[in-house]
């Protein structure tokens, strides 16, 4: 897959002109499917986020953006369907749009559901991810971003990108999200990590890692 990882969706010029490139043709024709299963890992808090997301209606851009079409993939039910009447929609579907919420409740829907076990066949799919469903990508997210724990325990995700995301970085209404507190996050995760404010993205293809910001960022080494 092609990743854009975003903070706060595509917020900007910049971010929008990265994921046209990518799908290598406009918004206009192509298709979406947006998954917002990891809202449900933090309700009731999240119950008018998640309506609100879905309808576009959110500081977070990503269902409103012109698509040709978008339709809604919600993990938690695919282990009761067919996997004849899902997978090949989402092998058919030019862009993911993986919202924000929970990221380890997330990945265990991921998992679970099988949608997982197919990022590996999805080549030309673009991977639109929003905080946790950015985060999601990564080896692991940090013990600060535990919240639904796996029964396994730990803070591991999907690892199909070698670094970990910071998101929300300095964004007022996330006042435990500063560059203090990146650090402070950086010191404890086992891999590389960027913390990155809402205007700023990553962007991975074919192992090619490129940041893309009209904001602030920053990358920690290990």
């Amino acid at each position: 897959m092609k990743l854009l990882l975003t903070s706060g969706g595509v917020s900007n010029q910049s971010i929008r002109d990265a994921l046209v490139d990518m799908l290598g043709k406009p918004i206009a024709e192509s298709t979406a499917l947006c998954i917002p299963t990891a809202m449900y890992g933090m309700l009731p808090g999240t119950a008018v986020t998640t309506w609100r997301q879905i309808a576009g209606q959110t500081s977070t851009p990503m269902v409103e953006l012109g698509w040709k079409s978008v339709g809604m993939l919600e993990l938690t039910a695919l282990p009761s369907i067919d996997e004849e009447s899902w997978v090949p929609l989402v092998q058919e579907t030019d862009a993911l749009l993986v919202c924000g919420g929970d990221v380890l409740y997330l990945h265990h829907w991921m998992r679970e559901s099988g949608l997982a076990d197919l990022f590996a066949s999805l080549s030309e799919t673009v991977y639109v991810g929003l905080s946790a469903g950015s985060m999601v990508m990564a080896p692991h997210v940090g013990e600060e971003f535990v919240g639904w724990k796996p029964a396994a325990g730990g803070d591991s995700a999907l690892g199909m990108v070698g670094f970990s995301i910071f998101p929300h970085l300095d964004n007022v209404m996330c006042p435990e999200n500063t560059m203090a507190d990146a650090e402070k996050w950086a010191a404890r995760v086992p891999v590389p990590g960027y913390a990155v404010d809402d205007d700023t993205a990553i962007k991975v293809v074919d192992g090619v890692i490129e940041v893309v910001s009209e904001g602030h960022w920053k990358l920690f080494e290990r």
